[in-house]
């Protein structure tokens, strides 16, 4: 008996790393002959695997989908992964998964050994999240959204505007577009005949589907790169448009894509979407890029990088004072 438990998880750990195997291919690495290995996939058959056969020459076993979650068997580093990724989903931006996500994450540690749950917990120990406040979604909308544009069917929903005016909206579903502060929807706008995106905390789907379409090529071919161009500034209370004196590939070193938009110009030069929670943000975040810009727009905020920079030359310019401690800080600041 311990053998054969020992073999079918053997087996099953090779059906779950290639998508199909010749029974010859199962018996060898088993070292078992064919007859046993119809006999253990007709086992794991009996545990709930959905393990499809095809016969002939060309034919194999693979593992399907089933009607139900039976156990999955995975290595350190999986494992690891998902324990992290469920931690993060805890205290994510999607509704209704955190309470999901503990019970999931706490019998994932349980059955952890040692060596992996201290990995796990150095990682949580030593990492902080510093992502936006954005608004949450529901996680029933983003699986109604993302079936549809999987399956290609037309979504109609209720979309709340930013004026709080609610009209219903007919769209060819094509990608969901995380940015790090909010989810977006890019579709196809039936009604007026143009892409158009979605804030996905605003939409409220409406059932059934409808009809299936065939897919179209989003503006220059990249879904991510149209949202961000979309919503990269839109999405702050001050977008800007600024002009910066050095390639897009190096900005990109220095730029996450979730504070705006590169768009190349020549070797030389590149131009950035962004904006700010205030205009004075915005300037001190242009500062800390440590490359000449122009601002193109808005106008003012070239009045407030004028204020900016004369205070810092005032700053300069001053001689320094005397070094406080303030009592319980192990920081020295100039007076």
């Amino acid at each position: 008996m311990v053998e054969t438990s020992v073999r079918l998880l053997r087996l099953l750990t090779l059906l779950q790393v290639r998508r199909e195997w010749s029974g010859a291919e199962l018996a060898e690495r088993l070292a078992v002959t064919t007859r046993t290995v119809r006999t253990d996939v007709e086992r794991l058959r009996v545990l709930g695997y959905q393990i499809e056969s095809h016969p002939g020459v060309a034919g194999g076993y693979r593992l399907g989908a089933g009607s139900a979650l039976p156990p999955l068997l995975l290595d350190d580093d999986e494992a690891v992964a998902v324990a992290v990724g469920l931690r993060a989903a805890a205290g994510g931006s999607v509704t209704g998964i955190e309470e999901t996500s503990l019970r999931a994450l706490a019998k994932l540690e349980q059955s952890l050994p040692s060596r992996l749950r201290h990995r796990v917990d150095a990682l949580r120990s030593a990492t902080v999240s510093a992502a936006g406040g954005g608004p949450t979604v529901d996680a029933d909308t983003l699986t109604a959204v993302s079936t549809a544009a999987h399956r290609r069917e037309r979504l109609r929903f209720d979309y709340a505007g930013h004026d709080g005016t609610v009209s219903v909206r007919d769209v060819e579903p094509y990608r969901l577009v995380y940015t790090g502060r909010r989810w977006y929807l890019l579709g196809w706008d039936t009604d007026r005949a143009d892409w158009r995106t979605f804030r996905a905390d605003r939409i409220q789907p409406r059932v059934p589907t409808g009809p299936r379409f065939a897919p179209r090529e989003p503006p220059g071919g990249d879904a991510v790169a149209h949202v961000l161009r979309g919503v990269g500034s839109a999405a702050w209370p001050h977008p800007a448009r600024v002009r910066l004196h050095a390639s897009a590939e190096t900005m990109a070193q220095r730029i996450p894509t979730t504070a705006g938009l590169l768009e190349a110009i020549d070797e030389r030069a590149c131009l950035l979407h962004t904006g700010g929670e205030s205009l004075g943000n915005l300037a001190a975040f242009l500062g800390t890029l440590a490359v000449d810009f122009d601002v193109l727009d808005p106008p003012e905020l070239r009045a407030v990088i004028r204020d900016v920079a004369a205070r810092f030359a005032r700053a300069a310019g001053s001689a320094p004072g005397r070094v406080a401690v303030h009592p319980g800080a192990d920081v020295a600041v100039e007076l």
